[in-house]
């Protein structure tokens, strides 16, 4: 497939096979396409509005991915573009702090296996001409479903090839039977001691000068953690601190945003912070006081009782996050699969792709994958 045009003023690459992708950089320009399109929380525009605005040491490249005959479109890819060791790599608007990333699609968008298959070659071959000499296209974290539609760019890599993966909590309607189910937990008597305190309650931030009160104690409350067990902590840097402060902003009144607390009289005990679309909820952070409220497991808490409350509105679904702590095998959580791609825009590009495949292609074989990574000193204590 070719592209026999750079339209420099729009940004537009068309193709005589009926696809066309326009490059916009300003995610406020492309934020009004597709507001009924397909999406999960993390392209939601509170999310997207709020990242682009706080990351801005990296270049803003959303695809636009139209039909040329209808005008339509198709899909739109929030994505930047950065160098990475002298490699121009172009990656989704992410930069670990979201939990998936995917593309929004239309929600007429007739996503067979031609029209996939034709979407991503106009995909790669547009990147390919744009002038930016693009070396390395990296699509990480991609769910296979949207919304209940296939997610097309995950036919460019192989199912289930993320390292992460997410952990999905099912409920029905009986908030009770599922309780019945974790009663190992303890979160019954758990609450019971933290109710001996005085003032002791759950809350849900309703405004967003007590939301941002309480991610100030969140980030006090994870470095404090972090610097104990001696790992780095940067979710309180500018950059971090402004982005989650803005998605409350936005999203806290429509309860998009969710920051919850264990409080009482002594302080914030627990707090944790996600963010619902629909009957979805992604738990993305949570923080203690620490060793001392350690009787009634504060951390574990402030997650019951938030999806308690949650499920009282609606929520049904559950995502405690990528990683695979133990205690998410407890709440009964089940991996949800996750596809990374990598793709050579150039030939300076080829050896990472080669290098991801290689890595995606040993977490197939774990014994494999453990003597590799003994190999290179990883793993050792």
């Amino acid at each position: 497939m070719t592209f026999p045009s750079i339209e420099q003023s729009e940004g537009r690459i068309s193709s005589a096979s009926g696809v066309a992708v326009d490059f916009m950089r300003d995610w406020r320009q492309a934020a009004s396409r597709l507001n009924a399109g397909h999406r999960t929380a993390f392209q939601h525009g509170d999310w997207l509005g709020a990242w682009y605005e706080a990351f801005q040491d990296v270049a803003p490249l959303i695809a636009v991915i139209s039909d040329v005959a209808t005008g339509k479109d198709i899909a739109i890819l929030p994505m930047i573009s950065h160098v990475r060791r002298g490699i121009r790599i172009v990656e989704f608007a992410d930069l670990g702090v979201s939990d998936n990333n995917a593309p929004i699609l239309a929600c007429d968008a007739a996503l067979d296996a031609g029209a996939t298959d034709a979407i991503n070659a106009a995909l790669i071959d547009a990147l390919r001409a744009l002038p930016d000499r693009l070396d390395l296209l990296r699509m990480r974290k991609m769910p296979a479903w949207i919304e209940g539609e296939p997610n097309p760019f995950v036919a460019l890599g192989r199912l289930g090839s993320s390292s992460l993966n997410g952990n999905l909590v099912l409920m029905g309607d009986d908030y009770g039977a599922y309780q019945a189910s974790i009663k190992r937990m303890q979160m019954p008597r758990c609450w019971r001691v933290f109710s001996r305190h005085e003032g002791a309650r759950f809350e849900i931030a309703t405004d967003v000068a007590r939301a941002h009160e309480l991610l100030d104690v969140m980030d006090g409350q994870q470095q404090a953690r972090m610097q104990k067990l001696g790992s780095r902590f940067v979710l309180n840097d500018e950059s971090h601190a402004r982005f989650y402060r803005e998605v409350a902003r936005r999203g806290l009144a429509e309860g998009y945003a969710v920051v919850s607390a264990l409080v009482c009289d002594a302080g914030v005990i627990g707090t944790s912070f996600g963010v619902r679309q629909g009957a979805t909820y992604y738990l993305l952070r949570i923080s203690h006081a620490g060793d001392p409220w350690s009787s009634c497991s504060p951390g574990l808490l402030v997650i019951e009782r938030t999806m308690a409350a949650l499920h009282a509105r609606g929520v049904r679904r559950f995502d405690l996050s990528i990683g695979n702590q133990d205690y998410k095998r407890r709440f009964g959580a089940e991996r949800v699969p996750l596809t990374d791609v990598s793709v050579a825009l150039s030939w300076r590009g080829l050896p990472y792709a080669w290098r991801d495949h290689g890595a995606q292609g040993l977490r197939r074989h774990p014994r494999l994958a453990a003597l590799a990574a003994r190999a290179m000193g990883k793993g050792k204590r």
